[in-house]
């Protein structure tokens, strides 16, 4: 994967692949029937990673301290998402290559690939999912209630964070992603009323 973060998906080559991992091509084609399918494992793995830090910024922020109601849940919202920013922050180059495997598995969709349209869209259910998953945990140690269907309000965090994500991969102002992550807790927290 550290190839493809260095040259990008179009610089990306089964032989660079089987260099870096000391390996013949042969063996790359063994576990990888084309470059497709391997980009599609780099995808999921992304995928997993990014997970991984919104599930350890979760526990971290609610072993924290005690919080409840509408107030509570945008800290705990606040401190989930700024806690997953430190891995966005260090992994740049591998967020780059999240959204060009977004964009390479579009663009194979629409020249008729089946599995890259499923992968796409599976991808962003994971995402949907593991978001779903957050807000409900947060909704549930806060004791709130949604104003709207949660996996509503979870596609919408989702969306939010990856112009988020592009936006600082273009201009890298730290100080506007404090701002919009704040700002981003308010418009989620403003979704709920406590019980």
């Amino acid at each position: 994967m550290q190839r493809a973060e260095h040259v990008g998906i179009e610089g990306l080559t089964v032989r660079g692949v089987a260099d870096e991992a000391g390996v013949t091509q042969a063996a790359v084609y063994y576990c990888f029937e084309s470059k497709e399918a391997l980009v599609i494992a780099m995808g999921e793995r992304l995928l997993t990673d990014v997970t991984g830090a919104l599930h350890g910024a979760f526990e971290r922020a609610v072993n924290a301290r005690e919080l409840t109601g509408v107030r509570g849940l945008r800290e705990l919202v606040h401190s989930g998402l700024s806690g997953i920013w430190p891995f966005i922050e260090q992994s740049a180059d591998r967020q780059l290559l999240s959204y060009e495997i977004k964009t390479y598995l579009l663009r194979h969709r629409a020249l008729g690939s089946e599995q890259a349209a499923q992968i796409a869209t599976g991808q962003y259910r994971i995402r949907d999912t593991e978001a779903l998953d957050f807000f409900e945990r947060c909704a549930a140690h806060t004791g709130i209630r949604w104003l709207e269907p949660p996996d509503a309000v979870a596609r919408f965090g989702m969306a939010v964070v990856d112009g988020m994500v592009l936006r600082w991969l273009v201009d890298r102002d730290e100080m506007a992603v404090i701002a919009q992550l704040d700002e981003l807790s308010a418009l989620i927290a403003a979704k709920a009323v406590d019980l």
